[in-house]
């Protein structure tokens, strides 16, 4: 029996890629980059600054001899290194940014807004036009409103008094009517007391009494 030896060729693995491989940082990056440590820069020193603010706010209210002023002048020298060093790392930093710049295509310039409106001379223009056109005309629109108004009010009471003085005509004439028929009922009032007085007066046998006409109360001129 004939065997058959196989043999296996061991697989070559697979090559990894290295880290070496990656690519650069593009100029623009660098740029950006020295500009966002500058950034942070500048947030550090506003803190010490704000930090060495308070530190000399309390050495003032503190004795020369109090215990307490020697850690505060400690800190305060401390902050004052460290303000250095950060002053130092800006003129590094300047100097990065600087040399970053000239590198083509590291600055990438904004791109333009397009103005899709009218310009800016239109509504200059438009301003001058309403100054100069739009206002005389409406100031002289207002005028002829003023106008007819004042004529309205001015007519307006001449109607009134002529409507006083027909009432007070009426109200005249109402009053000498009221007065003539009070007048009447008076007369007739005594003519009634008089008669029933005499027959109350009267002796012996009562006579009749002769009818007399009354003649109705003359109306008053």
């Amino acid at each position: 029996m004939i065997q058959v030896q196989v043999q296996n060729n061991p697989t070559t693995p697979a090559l990894a890629p290295s880290a070496a491989a990656r690519s650069a940082p593009s100029a623009s990056a660098i740029y950006e980059g020295f500009r966002a440590q500058r950034r942070e820069l500048n947030n550090q020193l506003d803190k010490l600054e704000s930090t060495r603010r308070e530190i000399t706010s309390q050495l003032e209210d503190v004795s020369a001899g109090s215990p307490e002023r020697k850690p505060l002048e400690t800190r305060m020298t401390d902050i004052d290194s460290r303000i250095t060093t950060v002053d130092q790392m800006l003129a590094s930093n300047a100097t990065d940014i600087s040399k970053a710049a000239a590198i083509p295509g590291a600055v990438v310039e904004p791109p333009r807004v397009i103005n899709e409106g009218p310009p800016q001379e239109a509504y200059a223009l438009g301003g001058i036009f309403m100054l100069v056109v739009l206002l005389p005309i409406s100031v002289a629109f207002a005028r002829r409103i003023w106008r007819r108004s004042a004529a309205a009010v001015a007519a307006f009471p001449r109607e009134i008094g002529e409507r006083l003085l027909r009432m007070e005509q009426a109200l005249e004439a109402t009053a000498v009517e009221v007065e003539r028929i009070g007048e009447g009922q008076r007369f007739l009032t005594r003519l009634f007391t008089e008669g029933e007085g005499a027959r109350s007066l009267g002796a012996g046998a009562v006579q009749p009494l002769e009818r007399k006409s009354v003649k109705a109360p003359e109306r008053l001129p």
